[in-house]
């Protein structure tokens, strides 16, 4: 590998965003979709209007809808598809990654069905071990990380010389970057901040305010961390970046596809009409889903996620959702924080 050359798969938001950190750090970036529409654009106009409105990207970046020869030599392979699709666009990656490279994915979610965090979709698709896969995640959104706005995230391996090597990748004067060897954590806060972010546009919809948005939060954090533990995290990574930071900058921000839908829900539009709206993919839906069953598996009490999963599926009205919320039995705050 004599040169810096890195793989983006696929060209979306954050895609394309990350694509852009790369580029700025001296990579020669193929960044891959199936639009061929999209990538003529991208090559011709330096532009990705539907996803990022306004932004130039880099020189540094060419489009393909090629997969061989976007993967092909790269020396660090990044995954952005979307959960549903991660698997498919792994088995299409997989006989052109090189031997040396590293997988870094900043996808969300759980995989449709399985429930697998996306690591374990990847190490069985590309058949690599846990020691050349990272997960970055952290509070960023794709708007402000192409405009070099100051962000800061966290990539995670079990191995720290990748997550070393996706640390010196990625990180600018713009991106900074911190290494976290918690995995599982890591993907956890990830993925179900997004269903927090949900009930987030959701209560601001109906108009509850400051406070109510107070403790949905709070109470999301505890949702989130007893399913890590469960599922084997380091309580302290959500306290930092992968946790209480994307829980924040998610929950907050007009930005978040999550809040956004939230936020056309509490309106009285049908789920249908919400994702038809939206245009792009809204993880928080599919992760509610997978979110409830990983509470039955693991016998965690998430009754955040179970209330919006009545929302989104059982046609429970979103006001009568936080009323069953707030009607909850008595408990004790630091009896349920020592639980965790």
């Amino acid at each position: 590998m004599n040169k810096r050359k890195a793989a983006v798969l696929v060209a979306g938001s954050w895609g394309t965003a990350l694509a852009a950190v790369l580029a700025d750090n001296g990579f020669d970036v193929a960044l891959w979709s199936r639009n061929e529409a999209q990538v003529e654009e991208i090559n011709r106009l330096r532009t990705n209007s539907r996803y990022l409105n306004e932004a130039v990207l880099p020189e540094r970046i060419v489009a393909t809808t090629d997969m061989e020869q976007a993967v092909r030599g790269a020396e660090l392979l990044l995954f952005v598809a979307p959960s549903a699709a991660m698997r498919d666009v792994a088995k299409q990656a997989a006989p052109y990654l090189h031997e040396e490279a590293i997988v870094v994915h900043a996808t969300k979610g759980f995989e449709s069905g399985t429930f697998k965090r996306m690591t374990t979709v990847l190490a069985e698709e590309l058949v690599i071990g846990a020691e050349r896969l990272v997960v970055l995640s952290g509070p960023s959104h794709a708007e402000e990380v192409v405009r070099k706005l100051p962000t800061t995230v966290v990539v995670a391996s079990s191995s720290m010389e990748s997550a070393e090597r996706a640390q010196d990748a990625f990180i600018t004067n713009y991106f900074r970057v911190y290494t976290n060897k918690d995995v599982v954590g890591v993907e956890v806060a990830g993925a179900i901040k997004n269903i927090i972010a949900l009930g987030a546009g959701l209560t601001d919809g109906l108009g509850f305010g400051d406070n109510a948005k107070a403790a949905l939060l709070t109470r999301g954090l505890a949702e989130i961390s007893r399913l890590g533990n469960a599922m084997g995290a380091n309580p302290l990574t959500f306290a930092g970046l992968a946790g209480v930071g994307d829980l924040v900058v998610t929950c907050t921000s007009k930005h978040s596809r999550n809040w956004r839908a939230g936020a056309m829900l509490a309106e009285g539009l049908s789920l249908d009409a919400v994702l038809d709206r939206m245009g792009m993919v809204v993880e928080g839906v599919r992760t509610t889903s997978a979110a409830r069953e990983l509470s039955r598996q693991f016998d965690v009490e998430m009754p955040i996620t179970e209330q919006l999963y009545q929302v989104l599926f059982q046609q429970k009205s979103p006001r009568s959702a936080v009323e069953s919320l707030m009607g909850r039995g008595r408990t004790h705050e630091t009896e349920e924080i020592a639980d965790i």
